[in-house]
C-alpha cells in the first residue's frame, strides 16, 4: 500500500530497554510478527549493547534472525558504538541508528563521553560499514537526542541541532532523527526547529521525527512536525518507554493514537488500528506491573470513524 506517513515501532527497542523484567523472547516474537501482519513497515526490535548493561536485549541474534523472516519489514537497532555496530552489520539488519545527545551534560550521564566524542564513535561506525562491502546494503542513521530541551541544561539551541545534523550527514549518515527525549517541547517549538532542519537538508535526507508524552503534548508536537513537512515518525505501542535522567517521565508517543489521529485526518499509515489494539493484550501478560497508556485502548474509536487507508483502498 501506498503510505502518506511511515511510522516506526520502538516499543521492542526504546520501551523494554526501561523494562526491569526480562520480556520474553518467545513474546517479543510474537509482538514483531503481529505488528508486521497489522501493517507496521519498520521495526527498531534491540539495541546491540553488552548483555551486562541491558540484559534485556541479551537475545538479540535470535530476535533479529526472526524478524528478518518477515516479508515488508524494515528491521533496525539502535547501536552505541563500532563494536556494536560490527555486531549490528553482520547478523543482517537493514539499518543501525546511533544517538548521541545535543546536551553535552545529558550526553556525559547517558553515554559517558562528550558530543564531539560521539561524533567520532559515530565516525567510527561508518569506518566499519566502509570496510566490508557486504555491509553497504545497511544504512546507518543518525538521532539527536535532547534536542528539543534537556533535564540537567533546559533549553537547547536550534543552532547546536542544525549543527549536529550536519556533523552526521558530512559523515555519511542516511538519515537524521530530531529527539525530545525527556518531552520538554511545545508545538510552536517544534514547528520551528522541524522547518528549519527540513529547510536545510530536507531535500537529501530523511529527518525522523521521536516524540516522548512526558508532560501530555506528545501528539501535538507530532503534529506539528507533520505540519512542518515531517513524513516518518517513532512511536511505541503502549506508550512504553522513558528516560532515567527525565524524573517522572512517560513513553514513546502512543503509537495506537498516533495511528488513530493520522487515519482520521486522512494520511494513510497502511497500519490496521484494530490489529495493532489487539498486540497490547501480549504487553498485559507479559508486563503486568507496566503501566500501558493510550486512549483509543481506553476508549475506542469514534462511531463512523473509517480509516483513510481503508478509504482510498476501497476507491
Amino acid at each position: 500500500m501506498e503510505r502518506d506517513v511511515i511510522l516506526r515501532e520502538v516499543g521492542l527497542r526504546d520501551g523494554l530497554q526501561m523494562v526491569k523484567s526480562q520480556f520474553p523472547t518467545d513474546a517479543k516474537k510474537q509482538w514483531i510478527s503481529a505488528a508486521v501482519a497489522a501493517g507496521m513497515p519498520e521495526i527498531e526490535v534491540c539495541s546491540f549493547v553488552p548483555p551486562h548493561v541491558v540484559p534485556q536485549f541479551s537475545d538479540h541474534a535470535e530476535v533479529v534472525a526472526h524478524a528478518r523472516t518477515l516479508a515488508d519489514l524494515t528491521v533496525s537497532a539502535l547501536v552505541p558504538n563500532a563494536k556494536g555496530a560490527e555486531r549490528g552489520f553482520q547478523l543482517g539488519v537493514d539499518k543501525l541508528n546511533f544517538v548521541l545527545s545535543a546536551s553535552e551534560t545529558h550526553n556525559q550521564k547517558n553515554v559517558r563521553c562528550s558530543t564531539e566524542q560521539s561524533l567520532e564513535r559515530f565516525e567510527q561506525v561508518m569506518e566499519v560499514k566502509r570496510s566490508n562491502p557486504d555491509y553497504a546494503k545497511t544504512s546507518v542513521g543518525g538521532g539527536v537526542s535532547t534536542a528539543l530541551g534537556c533535564t540537567m541544561e533546559g533549553a537547547i539551541a536550534p543552532s547546536r541541532v542544525m549543527w549536529l545534523i550536519e556533523e552526521y550527514l558530512k559523515r555519511g549518515a542516511d538519515e537524521v532523527g530530531i529527539a525530545d527525549t525527556v518531552g520538554y517541547a511545545n508545538p510552536a517549538q517544534v514547528k520551528a526547529v522541524f522547518q528549519e532542519a527540513i529547510r536545510n537538508f530536507g531535500d537529501d535526507t530523511t529527518i525522523v521525527a521521536h516524540f516522548h508524552d512526558t508532560r501530555g503534548l506528545g501528539l501535538a508536537n507530532a503534529l506539528a512536525a507533520l505540519d512542518a513537512g515531517c513524513r516518518v515518525f517513532d512511536a511505541s505501542l503502549a506508550g512504553l518507554g522513558g528516560c532515567p535522567f527525565a524524573p517522572l517521565a512517560t513513553g514513546n508517543v502512543v503509537m495506537e493514537d498516533l495511528v488513530f489521529m493520522l487515519e482520521a485526518m486522512g494520511m494513510r499509515t497502511g497500519i490496521d488500528l484494530d490489529a495493532l489494539v489487539a498486540i497490547r493484550d501480549l504487553l498485559t501478560t507479559n508486563l503486568p506491573d507496566e503501566p500501558l497508556h493510550g486512549m483509543i485502548a481506553k476508549a475506542s474509536v469514534p462511531k463512523g470513524f473509517v480509516p483513510a487507508s481503508a478509504a482510498l483502498a476501497a476507491e
